[in-house]
């Protein structure tokens, strides 16, 4: 217990610290020691946690260099964390599992297909987040694997496109940039309008390379009818 409280420590210290981003490559080399505190770490103020978010992306990626399933036992930890049954609220878990998504392509082409089903409301039998806070997250992993790997973001569109209507006014706003993310579609711009001109002054707060970013539902809209109407 004494190691994990000194790793702990260590990797808060590391990530607060102004050359954060400097430090995660030796968190990473940690490896299996690192997962834990970094997990430990999500819960914390939003800074902090995007953080250990991306410091948990680049340690599972230097883990499966080694030991790809030490690396999908964090992705599957993941998954435990969203699932009702765990009796868990999954904060930080969305971020965390798209930056691994980010960092791995061989995780990213297994378990994409996951991450997207936190956004896909079938009515019965599916992965949907019901939880309105948690499922602001879910959109913003979406948007943040778009940024990186276009091609396993593309399937969620449609879903995105829903999410636009979604009963919780942050969760419109964060599927819109995640729409604005994704490649022009010209398409998607009726319903971007319809959200644009809504007047939702509600205000998102979500990172983008990097920096804490806020703006209003409406405005998140706006930006992304620009870039479909622009077409980029």
């Amino acid at each position: 217990m004494a190691g994990m409280r000194d790793n702990k420590k260590a990797i808060r210290e590391a990530l607060t610290g102004e050359d954060w981003e400097k430090k995660i490559p030796e968190i990473a080399k940690m490896g299996k020691p690192a997962v834990s505190p970094l997990f430990s770490l999500l819960l914390l103020d939003p800074e902090t946690k995007h953080r250990a978010a991306k410091a948990l992306g680049e340690t599972v990626d230097s883990l499966a260099k080694t030991d790809l399933e030490a690396a999908k036992n964090v992705i599957r930890r993941f998954m435990w964390h969203m699932n009702e049954e765990s009796g868990n609220i999954g904060w930080g878990i969305p971020d965390a599992f798209a930056e691994c998504l980010v960092a791995n392509a061989e995780l990213a082409k297994t378990y994409a297909s996951i991450l997207r089903s936190y956004i896909i409301d079938l009515g019965f039998d599916d992965n949907y987040c019901d939880h309105d806070i948690l499922r602001r997250s879910c959109y913003w992993a979406i948007g943040r694997l778009a940024q990186a790997r276009p091609e396993l973001a593309e399937p969620a569109r449609p879903w995105l496109l829903k999410g636009l209507e979604d009963r919780d006014s942050v969760c419109r706003g964060m599927a819109a940039w995640a729409l604005g993310q994704l490649k022009p579609e010209l398409m998607d711009a009726p319903a971007l309008k319809k959200l644009a001109e809504s007047g939702d002054r509600d205000e998102c707060e979500y990172f983008d390379n990097a920096t804490l970013r806020r703006g209003t539902v409406s405005d998140l809209a706006r930006e992304s009818l620009e870039k479909d109407l622009g077409m980029g």
